[in-house]
């Protein structure tokens, strides 16, 4: 699987305007109240959740805001590869170690974008995932960075997700229209309820194999506005 950062290697292309539109989105979902921590999930594996946090990152940090990216997803980390950043030491060691959270955080090769790697895969990611020390981590992180984005596992498969919710402002939803069916989609909707998580919107990712290039489909669904758009992409995770 070929990893890249669309928004920073073609930031003329459709797709990197896709995701400025999610950036203002975003920005224009926090008119009552502010939105600096984000979780991002989906209803299954492989649906571009972690490839549209990296980019939604790159994507903000070009505003000259500053971003931390913090791969939650210890079951199978993937931001280390779209950054291209070593994975040895991560949010796994960081959460069971008495240290300073900023120990093991790096710097990318985007200014203004921090990322905290998953690190290696531990016995315990959910229990780690919903412990003190994280919420702490996190809000921590939200008093030093502009923006918070957090990769976490698909919200069926395990809790991970759901034990997040109340530590971020908000909920982002990503969905690969040609492989997941509605009533899963919607499940995934219900999961969320379920724990009262404010869901900002829905990325949807539909992919239509045509002359052998991929196309991408993303739906922001906010409160007041939808914004639709077509155009050529990368496959992504």
């Amino acid at each position: 699987m070929a990893y890249s950062l669309i928004t920073l290697e073609h930031a003329k292309s459709p797709i990197s305007e896709a995701y400025r539109t999610l950036r203002t989105n975003v920005q224009f979902s926090s008119v009552d109240s502010e939105i600096k921590k984000i979780m991002i999930t989906s209803s299954g594996p492989r649906e571009g959740k972690s490839s549209t946090i990296a980019n939604l990152a790159v994507s903000i940090a070009q505003t000259g805001k500053s971003v931390i990216v913090i791969d939650a997803d210890m079951r199978n980390p993937t931001q280390h590869k779209l950054f291209g950043l070593d994975n040895g030491q991560g949010l796994s060691v960081a959460l069971l170690q008495d240290q300073d959270y900023r120990k093991y955080v790096k710097e990318t090769a985007v200014p203004g974008v921090m990322v905290l790697t998953g690190g290696p895969i531990p016995p315990n990611p959910a229990e780690l995932v919903g412990s003190k020390r994280m919420k702490g981590l996190i809000e921590e992180f939200s008093q030093e960075y502009d923006m918070v984005l957090i990769d976490t596992p698909p919200i069926i498969a395990v809790t991970d997700a759901a034990l997040l919710v109340q530590d971020v402002d908000g909920v982002i939803l990503v969905l690969a229209a040609g492989e997941v069916n509605k009533d899963y989609a919607l499940r995934a909707k219900e999961q969320l309820d379920k724990v009262g998580a404010r869901i900002l919107g829905a990325v949807l990712n539909k992919v239509d194999m045509k002359t052998n290039e991929y196309y991408y489909y993303y739906e922001y669904h906010g409160s007041d506005d939808t914004t639709k758009k077509k155009h050529k992409g990368h496959k992504g995770r």
